[in-house]
This record gives structure tokens, sequence and C-alpha cells, in this order.
């Protein structure tokens, strides 16, 4: 039998009933599954265990002796099943010259270059995506030199929640829960000088705090 490929990039998924095998891309990771082919040695050798759990004795002497047959054919009916597996998902894959990589032709295949698209990227498609990329850098250029904090105040002193109830305050100059301003002046009407909201005489000339 001559060498099998596919021996790195395949899943077995065969059991004693069978043989089933899935092989996938090495540069997208898709698979591709054949179809479940029954074992005739696999049927028979669980039919005879069955037997044996139900009777034993000399059931049980015939099955253990064609469990160990099965294990015996079982190794080159597995390789049978392989070859004939890896011939059937073949025409699904090339391997790239370059980087020696199992590629699926669907979507990882330059059918044009001869190479997988790692080592000869479609060009329409990277023109495509170098264009997006390169309008999102000019979007972010362009809000750079936008004032998008001009109708904002930025200098009075910002507060998430209302210090009366607790509400938010969602940028606005009076409390949409309470009605209380939120920037109160906290300057005295005396001699100008500022104070933290909450003072009740000014610290300076003792004047009373609006």
């Amino acid at each position: 039998m001559a060498l099998i490929q596919f021996t790195k990039n395949h899943s077995d998924h065969s059991t004693d009933k069978g043989f089933q095998f899935e092989f996938f891309c090495d540069r997208c990771g898709n698979g591709f599954m054949t179809g479940f082919k029954p074992s005739m040695t696999g049927y028979a050798g669980s039919a005879l265990r069955a037997a044996s759990d139900l009777f034993g004795g000399v059931f049980g002497r015939a099955s253990a002796g064609a469990y160990e047959i099965e294990r015996a054919v079982q190794g080159t009916g597995h390789d049978k099943a392989f070859q004939e597996a890896v011939e059937e998902v073949k025409p699904n894959f090339r391997q790239c010259p370059k980087c020696a990589k199992w590629a699926c032709i669907t979507m990882c295949w330059n059918q044009k270059r001869g190479l997988c698209y790692d080592c000869a990227p479609n060009i329409e498609t990277e023109i495509a995506a170098a264009q997006s990329q390169i309008a999102v850098e000019q979007v972010h250029e362009k809000l750079r030199t936008q004032d998008l904090t001009k109708d904002l105040d930025l200098t009075s002193e910002a507060a998430a929640l209302c210090p009366s109830c607790g509400a938010r305050t969602q940028g606005a100059k009076f409390c949409p829960e309470c009605g209380k301003p939120l920037h109160p002046k906290n300057e005295c009407a005396r001699c100008g000088t500022k104070f933290e909201a909450g003072t009740k005489f000014c610290p300076e000339c003792g004047q009373k705090a609006a």
C-alpha cells in the first residue's frame, strides 16, 4: 500500500462499528467529513460480545476469540478505510508548493497563482481590505481636527449626581429630578472670595453665603 497523506491535519472518528474521518484545512481550519463506512468485523465482534453478556460460557470464549480477530483485522481495515477517505477528500485540498500547507480550494487556494492565499493573497481582497482600513484611519484623523466639545462646559466643576437628591445630572445646569442648580455660584457676594459648595459663611469676610 502506498504511503498515506493527510496524517497531520485530520481527526479519526472511527469506532468498532466502522470508520469515519475528518480532514482540516491548514489555513482556515474548516473541515470535510467523510461518509461513515461500517466495519463488518466490528459488527460481528459486537454481536458475539453481546451474546456473551447474555449467556456466558461458550459464547464468552467465542466472543473473546472474535474480539482478538477483530483487533487483528481492524488494523489493516482501518488503514484501507483511511486510504479511501484520503482519496475521497483529496480533491478538496491543494498542497502549497511554497509553505507545504494543505489549503482548501473553496476559501484558501489562489487558483491563478497555484499557491495558498497566505503565500499569494488575492489582490482584489487585499485592495478592499486596505481601502476599508485606510477609510477608518482617515475618519479618526478628521475627527481629531473637529471640536466635539464646543457645547460642553469644561471649566465648571462637573457633578455626575445631583448633590441634593442624587439623581443623574445628564450634563444639565439644573437637576432634571428636583430642579435645584447643579453649579451654584460658590463666590462671596461682598468680597468675591470663592469657596466650596455647602459653605454657609465666607471664610474671608464672614458674609452669609447666598
